[in-house]
């Protein structure tokens, strides 16, 4: 008999109950828009966060305090620690292996480098500058048998190459655009790269340059060439002096901020299971001995904030979105009410009681909320499909839990809305409204 009634009460003034239902739709919609692309922006923004650059430094745990001077370092090439090359598989052993998405080692010298094709007959052209060894794109052979291909395309994104990037085991480089431009060198030309100082005999290497390079930056005053080059005009084989690490985070807060020395063991657990990146910092250091891996403050605090901000842009959105349906819900129930004084006198007549009146009124508007909610989800999901492909350039994926939490959100707006027509509504008195009162 109750769901006969409720039934029959929702079939009639149909108008008025679209418009409620639509008011939910509307609402259910925008909140689920929100919310699925608030919980995919995560990974979206981090990613696209990666053409800031790499986020994690690793350099010598005992090296000697850097000289550097406008991003190039000035110290002698064997002064120093060096980390061994053959370390660096082991960065995609830790637990947040597949958070590194790209790492690069860095060995600078200072050089001669002569250009043949710039000889004139009575004295040879030379140039002292500052030759920098990395991977340009080098397949590491992981552990589990297969290979990761990284360098410094993944850990610096924004370099850009006219012509193309050397080969890892060629003696090829690139040049910088304003060594290119000073020294006259052109992508073809061949130079005879040698050390400035060097304990043993180190005979020059002819390097083909394959391309110009343009970073904005001390870069752009040098070559750079495959790591092994630099490795062989320093004397040092196997080693490196910087690595840059670019891994995907979450912003740090203040747990994330914590000095992991200090916590206990169930902290230390949840902190080394959270991808902050700090912690990711933490598991490099545990494979890499002897290294001291900083954060990059730069670049992660700026990735937090803006996605910190993001975040909270689409819940203000989320909140707006909800009271709106609120107000609307809250609206259309007070005039059904009105409406029904008649009705609700009658009911209160031949015996219902203030809450059966109540329940019953309730359970109309929850059966609304459920349609409205399933109906302002499938709506949700096209519009955040919409904003994903524009905004991020691939849509979320539906979930079943944002589901879940769309048809509560419907029914919590729906009571909250409808709470005071509906105490209203419970306590009419019977006798003046059948008086006509």
């Amino acid at each position: 008999m109750f769901l006969r009634l409720v039934a029959d009460s929702v079939t009639r003034r149909p108008r008025q109950k679209l418009l409620t239902t639509a008011a939910l739709a509307l609402g259910m919609a925008v909140a689920t828009a929100a919310l699925s692309v608030s919980l995919d922006v995560g990974d979206r923004l981090a990613r696209e966060f990666r053409s800031l650059g790499a986020n994690l430094l690793v350099t010598p745990q005992a090296d000697s305090l850097p000289l550097e001077i406008g991003g190039v370092d000035y110290r002698p090439v064997n002064a120093g620690a060096y980390l061994p090359e053959a370390d660096l598989p082991k960065l995609k052993t830790i637990f947040w292996r597949n958070n590194i998405v790209g790492f690069a080692p860095v060995l600078e010298l200072p050089v001669e480098e002569e250009n043949p094709s710039k000889r004139t007959l009575a004295k040879p052209q030379v140039n002292r500058v500052q030759l920098i060894g990395t991977w340009a794109q080098h397949a590491v052979a992981v552990p589990d048998g297969h290979e990761f291909v990284t360098g410094i395309e993944k850990t610096n994104p924004w370099w850009h190459v006219e012509g193309r990037w050397f080969a890892d085991d060629a003696l090829e480089g690139v040049v910088g655009a304003k060594l290119a431009k000073r020294a006259g060198i052109t992508p073809g030309d061949t130079l005879g790269v040698g050390p400035v100082s060097s304990p043993t005999a180190v005979l020059p290497i002819p390097i083909t340059i394959v391309g110009v390079l343009n970073t904005d930056g001390a870069e752009d005053d040098a070559i750079v060439a495959p790591l092994y080059v630099a490795q062989g005009l320093a004397d040092q084989h196997g080693v490196y002096r910087r690595l840059y690490v670019s891994a995907l985070t979450k912003p740090e807060d203040d747990f994330g901020r914590r000095d992991p020395k200090t916590m206990a063991p169930d902290e230390l657990e949840r902190w080394s299971c959270s991808p902050y990146v700090s912690s990711i910092a933490y598991s490099i250091k545990q494979v890499l001995p002897g290294a001291d891996v900083r954060v990059i403050r730069r670049v992660a605090e700026g990735e937090g904030r803006i996605l910190t901000r993001v975040r909270m842009l689409l819940w203000l959105v989320t909140c707006v979105a909800l009271l709106a349906a609120a107000l609307a819900v809250g609206a259309s129930s007070a005039a059904s009410v009105i409406e029904r004084r008649t009705e609700i006198g009658l009911m209160k007549a031949i015996g219902a009681g203030s809450g059966t009146v109540g329940f019953l009124l309730a359970a109309e508007q929850l059966l609304l909320a459920f349609v409205g909610g399933g109906i302002g989800y499938a709506l949700g999901i096209l519009l955040a499909r919409v904003v994903g492909e524009k905004i991020f350039g691939a849509a979320p994926e539906p979930s079943l839990l944002i589901l879940v939490v769309i048809i509560g959100l419907a029914a919590g707006v729906t009571l909250l809305g409808s709470a005071l027509p509906l105490r209203r509504a419970s306590r009419y008195e019977p006798a003046p409204i059948l008086r006509g009162e």
